[in-house]
């Protein structure tokens, strides 16, 4: 075949798959299906249901900490975000409603996906009609506004708009939801990483110690959490403690906590601190005088099995940990 002879083969190959893609008829739409449950979620989306399962979201009605907390959810506000309707039922931003039915799901896939009205649609990232859950585009899933109705009840939100990174445009899924291997081609992450992830906690914060002045000062600095630290549920505390080392390791000594108090906690001040900040905290004591250790401890609930001689190594996660030398 001669060269002008195989070019107008080629041409008319490439004409014919461009008419074909515009002309060829549109897949045929899914029959739309009513979901029920998060367990249909799986068939299709393996990955995501997988994350998700293993989510403290998945958790929240059945964790026992929430639990206790809430006494077994007898404080009804906390059902709310716990096993909640449709967030789209009542619009993004606005509070949620309590759900009476499957509540062992906690925040399952229905709570943020499922949008109002018939057709069976389901809040996504493309717009599809060819398969069961009929995803349409809604922008606002990615949102902070989203994430604010449970999330802004102890002004987590509101902390984050305060922030350099609500001004650069990062936002709650950039740090909780972020593209799997960070390839926007697998989607985010379902796992919703947040406190209960102690690594996520340690890039959160640094902590750090040193001797000026024959005192030991000592500092936490907020450098990754885009809002206070620690934030979202005030039962949440992180605590420094200290100790010296010589002649041996004593026990630990409380220095000081970060956490905000319950409203019916009198007297007690906010010590959150807010995202680029860094607290100094000072020691005096005669016992510094020597090699001492420095540590930051964060735990879920703030109280102790003895309020006089806490033990962070077995009550709570330790963050970082420092030695000051004499």
């Amino acid at each position: 075949m001669s060269g002008s002879r195989w070019l107008g083969g080629l041409v008319l190959l490439v004409a014919a798959a461009a008419l074909f893609a515009v002309f060829r008829p549109a897949p045929p739409e899914a029959i739309p299906v009513t979901f029920t449950s998060s367990t249909q979620c799986g068939a299709c989306h393996a990955k995501a249901y997988g994350e998700w399962e293993h989510s403290w979201h998945a958790r929240a009605w059945t964790d026992p900490d929430v639990r206790a907390l809430s006494n077994d959810f007898a404080n009804t506000d906390c059902i709310d975000c716990h096993a909640p309707r449709p967030l789209f039922e009542t619009g993004v931003a606005e509070r949620v409603l309590p759900r009476s039915a499957r509540r062992s799901e906690g925040v399952d896939c229905i709570a943020c996906h499922a949008l109002p009205g018939p057709g069976g649609h389901v809040a996504g990232t493309v717009d599809r009609t060819d398969v069961a859950c009929r995803p349409k585009l809604v922008a606002e899933l990615a949102s902070p506004e989203f994430c604010a109705p449970c999330h802004d009840q102890h002004q987590t939100v509101e902390q984050w708009r305060a922030t350099r990174y609500a001004a650069q445009g990062i936002g709650c899924i950039d740090c909780h939801m972020p593209f799997r291997d960070g390839d926007p081609v697998r989607g985010r992450d379902h796992t919703l990483s947040g406190g209960h992830d102690i690594e996520l906690v340690r890039r959160a914060v640094v902590l750090a110690a040193r001797r000026a002045a024959g005192r030991v000062r000592v500092t936490v600095e907020n450098v990754g959490a885009g809002h206070h630290f620690p934030t979202d549920e005030r039962s949440r505390a992180a605590d420094v403690f200290w100790r010296p080392l010589e002649p041996e390791p004593g026990p630990w000594r409380w220095l000081y906590r970060f956490r905000s108090p319950y409203r019916d906690e009198l007297g007690v001040t906010d010590t959150l601190l807010p995202a680029h900040e860094t607290r100094e905290i000072v020691l005096e004591d005669p016992a510094a005088a020597g090699a001492l250790e420095v540590a930051l401890f964060y735990k879920l609930t703030p109280y102790g099995s003895d309020p006089e001689h806490p033990d962070p190594e077995r009550e709570a996660h330790l963050v970082h940990r420092v030695r000051v030398q004499p």
